[in-house]
């Protein structure tokens, strides 16, 4: 029990954390494309940028997220028909468990999502 107990833990944990840290990835990926979604349907006036990152906070925040820790950026907002509109999304996770049972695993890291659609 001594020996096996500390690696089915690492084990129990890890899978726990590394499902957090997917389930983030994910939100960020369904933030990016909602955002550019929302960047690149034809209005008058065109959206802009700040639009675009409003929708973007929106979401993450009606995820349960502090919106105010993720980075939204978006490029080409009130573009012409055919430009690219290029929505990212970054936000720092942590793996507090993990890093303190795993020698020189860091502590946080940068999740990244980026989504790139054509104005309609």
């Amino acid at each position: 029990m001594a020996l096996v107990l500390p690696l089915l833990l690492l084990l129990v944990f890890g899978i726990a954390e590394f499902g957090i840290a997917l389930y983030r990835q994910e939100v960020l990926t369904n933030a990016s494309r909602e955002g550019a979604r929302a960047g690149i349907v034809l209005s008058t006036p065109p959206v802009t940028t700040a639009q675009i990152q409003s929708v973007v906070t929106n979401y993450l925040t009606n995820a349960g997220w502090n919106a105010a820790l993720a980075t939204v950026t978006a490029t080409g907002a009130g573009g012409a028909f055919g430009t690219n509109v290029t929505v990212t999304v970054t936000f720092n996770t942590s793996f507090s468990i993990l890093s303190g049972l795993v020698p020189g695993m860091p502590a946080t890291k940068t999740l990244r999502a980026q989504t790139i659609m054509r104005h309609e």
